[in-house]
């Protein structure tokens, strides 16, 4: 018979070996100002995600990403997501309400207004709203300058700073096809993600420990599956964080419901082995607990490695043939459910042991403290 819990020392190096570089790249996040660790999608920062589409198939999202830095963008992300399009993001242009509104119709495209329109005509004697409202529908003037509504649209903006990077791409590029979204997310909304998403983890972890404690009514149970739990974790952000110094993979949105997806994973696993546990207790009470726990876990072996293969081959095909879209969500359920089903085996287990063996060790120094003052 396997002993799981005889070797549990090289277990826990091997979770220190892949935890403590993630450590690493996590605190470099702040150490470095954002240069290197995690990188954060707009979602968290704030700015623009627009995605375009060219009439010319052979840009490309260097060139592309170099237009924009010339276009007083620098710090712009091209990636391209499918059929064409490109999915940029600018972190330094917002599409506020506020500000969008604040501009004439009139000021999106003066020229192509002025030129379309005939001479001695209302819209071109008249106030630019005049013109703008005077001119017929299909008319040159409307079909040059599309209002640009903030969020997700398809009309290509022609106004303000959005309308100059348009311009100055088209300038390079040829005709924008057609554009999916334009979407902008502010400072404010972004600073409520980022304490959302923070709530949702710690609540999320606290229920749990709550949880498996009442329902084992040891409160070792609970807090070595959240110590599992908290591995699960730093690994897959750990990854992010490393992907990000070195592939500039972010964190977006999605990236909170796969951890919390990861979380329930990881504790229904170690559930599993906790429950065999219990029962194999009240069974046989006379052998050591380490032996127990062993035992436990060899009978739930089989159980954990073939649920969890089987959703791995899921994700895994999903993450291959699923599209750039979802990559990144997709790419953290699949650590996350590695670690997670290594994590109840090897750690949650062996963890319990460690802590049920002090105890009884506590509790016999105890016992022998009593008698020898008894006997004296």
């Amino acid at each position: 018979m396997f002993d799981i819990i005889g070797k549990r020392n090289w277990f826990f190096a091997f979770s220190l070996l892949i935890t403590i570089p993630g450590l690493i790249f996590i605190l470099l996040t702040p150490i470095t100002g954002g240069k290197a660790g995690l990188k954060f999608s707009i979602d968290y920062t704030g700015g623009t995600k627009w995605t375009i589409k060219f009439a010319d198939p052979a840009v490309t999202a260097e060139r592309v990403r170099d237009a924009l830095s010339g276009l007083g963008q620098p710090d712009a992300g091209v990636v391209v997501t499918g059929k064409g399009f490109f999915e940029i993001k600018l972190t330094k242009l917002d599409l506020r309400p506020a500000a969008a509104s604040a501009t004439p119709i009139a000021t999106l495209a003066p020229s192509s207004a002025a030129s379309a329109a005939p001479s001695g005509s209302a819209s071109a004697s008249g106030s630019p709203a005049a013109s703008a409202s005077a001119a017929p529908s299909g008319s040159p003037a409307t079909s040059a300058a599309p209002t640009a509504v903030p969020g997700a649209n398809t009309n290509i903006p022609r106004d303000g700073d959005i309308g100059a990077i348009v311009a100055g791409l088209e300038s390079a590029f040829g005709p924008i096809e057609s554009q999916a979204s334009l979407t902008s997310i502010g400072a404010v909304v972004s600073a409520d993600l980022v304490g959302q998403a923070v709530i949702l983890i710690l609540v999320g972890s606290l229920g749990i420990l709550g949880w498996i404690t009442l329902r084992f009514r040891d409160v070792k149970f609970g807090v070595t599956a959240l110590v599992a739990l908290l591995h699960d974790v730093i690994v897959v952000v750990g990854v992010f964080a490393i992907l990000g110094t070195v592939a500039g993979v972010e964190i977006d949105a999605l990236f909170v419901t796969a951890m919390l997806t990861v979380i329930g994973f990881s504790v229904h696993d170690t559930i599993v082995v906790f429950d065999r546990v219990r029962e194999n207790r009240a069974r046989h009470s006379a052998e050591p607990f380490a032996e127990i726990v062993n035992h436990s876990v060899l009978q739930t072996f089989g159980r954990s490695i073939t649920t969890s293969f089987t959703v791995v081959l899921t994700l895994l095909a999903l993450y291959l043939f699923g599209g750039s879209a979802t990559s990144e969500f997709v790419l953290a359920l699949l650590i996350g459910i590695i670690s997670g089903t290594y994590s109840s085996i090897f750690n949650a287990s062996p963890l319990l042991v460690v802590w049920q063996e002090y105890d009884d060790r506590k509790r016999g120094r105890l016992t022998g403290r009593v008698a020898a003052r008894s006997a004296s």
